[in-house]
């Protein structure tokens, strides 16, 4: 197991012993209008997150909570750590204590200074809004990876998470969650809102996009340009190789070993349409009616095909 997973797994499992035993009011903190859970994440780490600078080779991944973030970016992870042994620094001893949590806006507020010494090409994920980003990212030419799905699958999958992990809120029916949900109520705020931002930077030469269900549709054409937008010099074989490594299945028996305590939960079904065993007709008039009054028309509402995934 490479140290990434030791850091990541220690991590995770200090913020489920803490989340167990705080109040739940004190689980979420407020910073510019949008809820983070305390556990992981600070005021002083955002602050911090100002000043940070991003390099033109960085490898970044953009999506919103439960869209699938933590599945593609062991993709990515995979990807750019084939594509290294083609470069000079395979041979390069792991230094633990080069080793970051791969959440950008995770961790404690030093971390921005200990990241200018990994070396490159870093591979970065976020579930932060594009204007909440330090301004080096959207400047620099670093390539990003925007996923996004739909969000009768994304609420429903946040739902059970949020459920099953003492660091965030729990809800005692579907009802409340889908209230908090609609409402923005939720760690890294609203889901509509998220989309609609990144909507304006979807054209950027230097973004491309991908869903969740394009992925779990065909996840070897999916794997196969993602390496092509970032020019990663792998072969045939390679690519083969992380699609066989990134297939659900093998990522949830793996999950204890490269998610800690949160494996479980974080790998439960990776479908898609799970929503249809959870939402009433009234959530889904709901949810239909605000989809097309925010996102209606838009590039990534096109792309996230709501007529085929979140239609009942």
């Amino acid at each position: 197991m490479s140290t990434q997973r030791k850091k990541f797994i220690a991590l995770v499992d200090k913020a489920m012993d803490d989340g167990a035993k705080m109040a739940p009011e004190d689980l979420m903190f407020s910073y510019k209008g949008i809820l983070y859970p305390s556990t992981v994440c600070s005021p002083e780490t955002f602050k911090a997150l100002e000043s940070f600078e991003a390099r033109d080779d960085d490898v970044f991944l953009a999506g919103y909570p439960k869209s699938g973030t933590n599945w593609v970016g062991q993709i990515l992870t995979d990807l750019v750590t084939t594509s290294s042994k083609h470069t000079e620094n395979f041979n390069r001893v792991d230094d633990e204590e080069l080793e970051e949590f791969p959440y950008l806006e995770v961790g404690d507020a030093e971390k921005y200074q200990r990241m200018e010494n990994l070396p490159s090409r870093r591979v970065i994920f976020t579930h932060l809004l594009p204007h909440n980003l330090p301004a080096s990212v959207l400047k620099s030419e670093a390539k990003i990876l925007l996923l996004i799905r739909n969000p009768k699958d994304v609420a429903t999958s946040f739902y059970h998470f949020s459920n099953g992990l003492s660091p965030l809120p729990t809800y005692k029916t579907f009802d409340d969650f889908f209230t908090a949900f609609m409402n923005g109520e939720m760690p890294w705020g609203s889901y509509f809102d998220y989309v609609f931002e990144w909507n304006k930077h979807a054209d950027k030469k230097n973004v491309m996009t991908v869903t969740y269900e394009e992925l779990k549709e065909n996840r070897a054409l999916g794997v196969k340009k993602i390496s092509e937008f970032f020019e990663f010099p792998l072969t045939d074989e390679e690519l083969q190789e992380v699609v066989d490594r990134s297939s659900f299945q093998a990522m949830k028996e793996n999950s204890t070993k490269t998610h800690g305590a949160m494996g479980s939960v974080l790998f439960r079904k990776g479908s898609v349409n799970d929503w249809k065993n959870f939402f009433s007709e009234d959530h889904n008039q709901k949810m239909d009616m605000t989809f097309e009054e925010r996102l209606g028309g838009t590039k990534l509402g096109e792309k996230l095909n709501y007529g085929v995934y979140c239609k009942a």
